[in-house]
C-alpha cells in the first residue's frame, strides 16, 4: 500500500463509527439488518436495471422515473438508518452525557445536513 493510500480515510468510517466488538454497543439497526440488506439488494438490482435501459436505449422520460425510483428508494434506506442512529446511539449518548453526547449529535446533524444536500 502507497503512502497516499494509507493515509486515505474511509469515506464510510465516520458514518459507521468503530466496528462492533471494539467496546462499543450493537448499532441501532441490527435488528432489521436483514430488512435493510434486502431493499439494498432490490436497490441493487434498480441500478442493473437501469443500465441495461441505457444499453437499450429505452426512452429517457422511462429512464428518469426509474432514476427516481431509485433515488426514492435509497432515500428511504437513509432516514430509516438516520432513525435508528437516533433512537439507539444518540439516545444512549445523552443518558451517559459528557463528549460522547456531544459527537453523536454532532455526527447525526452532519448526516441531515448531507441527506438535505443530496
Amino acid at each position: 500500500m502507497s503512502q497516499t493510500q494509507s493515509a486515505e480515510v474511509d469515506p464510510a468510517s465516520h458514518v459507521l463509527g468503530p466496528p462492533e466488538g471494539e467496546g462499543h454497543a450493537p448499532h441501532g439497526y441490527i435488528g432489521q439488518k436483514e430488512d435493510y440488506l434486502k431493499r439494498l439488494r432490490r436497490i441493487e438490482g434498480q441500478a442493473r436495471g437501469l443500465q441495461r435501459m441505457v444499453e437499450e436505449e429505452k426512452y429517457c422520460i422511462d429512464i428518469l422515473t426509474q432514476v427516481s425510483a431509485m433515488t426514492s428508494a435509497l432515500r428511504s434506506v437513509a432516514l430509516g438508518l438516520l432513525d435508528e442512529h437516533l433512537q439507539h446511539c444518540v439516545v444512549r449518548a445523552a443518558a451517559e452525557g459528557g463528549e460522547e453526547a456531544e459527537t453523536k449529535l454532532h455526527e447525526a446533524s452532519q448526516a441531515i445536513a448531507r441527506l438535505v444536500r443530496s
